[in-house]
Parts: C-alpha cells; sequence; structure tokens
C-alpha cells in the first residue's frame, strides 16, 4: 500500500508520523509517539497549574503578588476573546483560548529560557513543544474543531450556508480556506520557533558569551508574539463563524 493509500484509509496516523530531526520515541503497542515531546510539555502544563493554583489558592479583595499577575493574565484574555469574538459569545471561549494561549507563550518560553539540551536522552534531544510540528499541528486542529462546533452549535445545519455566501461560485474557494486555516497556524508557530532555537543554537555555538544574549532576548519577544497570533487567530476564526451572514 503506497503512502497516499495510507494518507487516504488512516490520515491521523500519518500526519502523527511528520518529524522533522531526531527524536526519541516510546513504543506503545505498534505505535511510536514522540516522547521527548510529552516529557516538555508536562512540564509547561505542571508550571501552568502551579502557577495557578499557587496565585490562586489565597484570594484577596485586593490582589497581590502572584495573584495581581493571575488576574492581569486573566483579563488580557477575556479582553483578547471580546475583541475577536464579540460580547455576547466570548465568556464561553475565554477558557479554551486562555488554554491555548498559555500552553503557547510558556511553550515558546522555555524554548529560549531553558536549556533543554544539556539534558541527554539515548536519542534526540529535548525542546519546547511547540519546536515539534505534531504539537502545533493539534493546536491547529483543536482550533478548528472548536470554531466548527461553535458555528454548528449556534446555527446548525445552515452554519454550511457560508460556504455559499455570498456566491455559490465562491464555494470551492470558502471550502478551502477552511483547510488552510490549519496548515497556516501550524506550520506559522513552527517554523518561527524552530528558526529562532536554530539560530540561537547556532550562534551560541560559534560566539558562546556575547552575541547570542540580545537574540535571545528578541526571541523571548518573537515567542510571545507568535503566542498572541496563535490565540488571536483561534478567537478571530471562531467570531467570524458565529457571526450572522446575510
Amino acid at each position: 500500500m503506497t503512502t497516499f493509500q495510507n494518507f487516504l484509509f488512516n490520515p491521523v496516523l500519518t500526519l502523527g508520523e511528520v518529524a522533522v530531526g531526531q527524536h526519541y520515541y516510546w513504543n506503545i503497542g505498534p505505535y511510536q509517539i514522540h516522547g521527548q515531546v510529552l516529557l516538555t510539555s508536562w512540564l509547561v502544563l505542571l508550571i501552568i497549574v502551579g502557577l495557578g493554583i499557587t496565585g490562586n489558592s489565597d484570594l484577596k479583595p485586593i490582589p497581590q503578588g502572584l495573584q495581581n499577575f493571575t488576574e492581569y493574565v486573566t483579563e488580557f484574555i477575556r479582553d483578547l476573546a471580546k475583541t475577536q469574538i464579540g460580547e455576547e459569545e466570548y465568556l464561553n471561549w475565554v477558557p479554551f483560548l486562555g488554554t491555548i494561549f498559555l500552553f503557547v507563550f510558556v511553550s515558546n518560553w522555555s524554548g529560549a529560557l531553558i536549556p533543554w539540551r544539556i539534558i541527554e536522552l539515548p536519542n534526540g534531544e529535548l525542546a519546547a513543544p511547540t519546536n515539534d510540528i505534531n504539537t502545533t499541528v493539534a493546536l491547529a486542529l483543536l482550533t478548528s474543531i472548536a470554531y466548527f462546533s461553535a458555528g454548528l452549535r449556534k446555527k446548525g445545519f445552515s452554519y454550511f450556508k457560508r460556504y455559499i455566501t455570498p456566491s455559490v461560485i465562491l464555494f470551492p474557494i470558502n471550502v478551502l480556506e477552511d483547510f488552510t486555516k490549519p496548515l497556516s497556524l501550524s506550520f506559522r508557530l513552527f517554523g518561527n520557533i524552530l528558526a529562532d532555537e536554530l539560530v540561537v543554537g547556532v550562534l551560541i555555538a560559534l560566539v558562546p558569551l556575547i552575541v547570542p544574549i540580545p537574540l535571545m532576548l528578541l526571541g523571548l519577544f518573537t515567542s510571545a508574539i507568535q503566542a498572541l497570533v496563535f490565540s488571536t487567530l483561534a478567537g478571530a476564526y471562531i467570531g467570524e463563524s458565529l457571526e450572522d451572514h446575510h
């Protein structure tokens, strides 16, 4: 059976085999998964959950310390959701957008701040979760599922009228647009994070003391921007699916 036939019969497993570079594989039955991605993803989730519990375990009327930080992040995500989705629907999507933003943000910063490569593995090397294309594709597919479910829940099957709006001639273009959204989301995030880590890694090897520091600071800034762009586009797609098309 050819690769194309495999993709037709089982596209999810085929996408799961996409790999760039060397990886540390775990064997679960007949399947192989990228173990290093799960290890770093669990650490990122542990950081997010730890900050959330610590910052909100002893709430005070006047926020102080970590509570002040967590409330600022919550307000930022709430404002982002309100801007992209609208005042009527945004509250339902704050948890989703907040989870996406925080996971991408902390993942990106972990790649810029944590020296993953000094931890030796039997094969492959540790890196930020968003350094693996399978992670970014999974996040993009979750976003696609979110905006499809948002539109179908609000409008039912009349949601699909958007494909022939404003003219039936645009049907193939509108369908293609829905397929390109997750591709653009995943490859934009993956490409930027991979390129940033490669550049910093090469410069550290060549000039280990002075030159990489400004680039690492720039990497922190661009990593935060990529998290903002991803969550903003996710909110925009959800808001678009909830719009009333006439």
